[in-house]
């Protein structure tokens, strides 16, 4: 099974093989973004917390709700980041299970062609039958042998989809 297994501090991140699941999911890129997310409220909420008495020209005031506003923005920065932590893709015997940035996109293995990781791309990179690409995001050129672990079970599974749907069709057409 290739799935993503609890590593030394408790968070999921190693592929593990069996010809049955994928899950992979970005190590490197949701490190970053974690801690850049953690880093942003610390960053506002100290410039909140300095934001007091008059403003530069002097015409105005920095009051308490000031300082709330500049929290709040420093939490949406960091609810913003923490999309990057999102990134998951699921292969099973019925399809692959994409989740990018914002949502959720099911494939079946009968419409993938190719499973491309190609040299420069930040990202692996799925080749549709209808010559549609989409983009992988979880498994990411960044995290190098996890990621190359995470797709060469990706093409090991497709392969085996192919064949099965290839042995499947002549079961079928041999009735």
């Amino acid at each position: 099974m290739h799935t993503v297994r609890p590593g030394p501090g408790g968070t999921l991140d190693d592929v593990t093989d069996s010809p049955d699941q994928l899950i992979a999911r970005p190590r490197r890129g949701r490190t970053v973004a974690l801690v850049l997310a953690g880093l942003i409220v610390v960053v506002f909420t100290v410039i909140a917390l300095l934001l007091k008495g008059k403003t530069d020209s002097g015409k105005s005031m920095f009051r308490p709700e000031d300082q709330v506003a500049m929290i709040i923005l420093g939490l949406l920065a960091a609810a913003g980041v923490l999309l990057f932590t999102r990134p998951t893709v699921i292969a099973d015997r019925s399809g692959v299970r994409v989740r990018n940035l914002l949502g959720w996109r099911q494939l079946p293995w009968s419409m993938i062609a190719a499973v491309r990781f190609d040299r420069g791309h930040p990202w692996v990179t799925l080749d549709l039958a209808n010559d549609d690409v989409i983009a992988v995001m979880a498994v990411q050129a960044a995290d190098k042998e996890y990621a190359v672990s995470a797709v060469r079970g990706l093409r090991a599974m497709l392969k085996t989809a192919k064949a099965d749907s290839g042995t499947d069709a002549a079961a079928t057409a041999g009735n």
